[in-house]
């Protein structure tokens, strides 16, 4: 649902597991936030581009995949 924050998260070679583990959470948790299953708050975007160390803005990671409707 979010190809940016995929692509960044390649880029710097980190799961989706290992990231659910940063955020204390599940991975399933995780995979349902970023399916769009349940939702993301603010803080957990912050949070997750903070533990990314990434330039990208918020907007541009949590930028929804236009062929599912967002």
């Amino acid at each position: 649902m979010y190809r940016n924050l995929e692509a960044e998260l390649a880029r710097k070679q980190i799961s989706r597991k290992e990231l659910a583990e940063k955020l204390g959470i599940t991975a399933t948790t995780l995979s349902f936030k970023l399916n769009g299953k349940s939702e993301l708050s603010l803080a957990e975007c912050v949070e997750i581009k903070r533990l990314l160390d990434t330039e990208e803005p918020i907007d541009y990671l949590f930028a929804q995949d236009e062929a599912q409707g967002a």
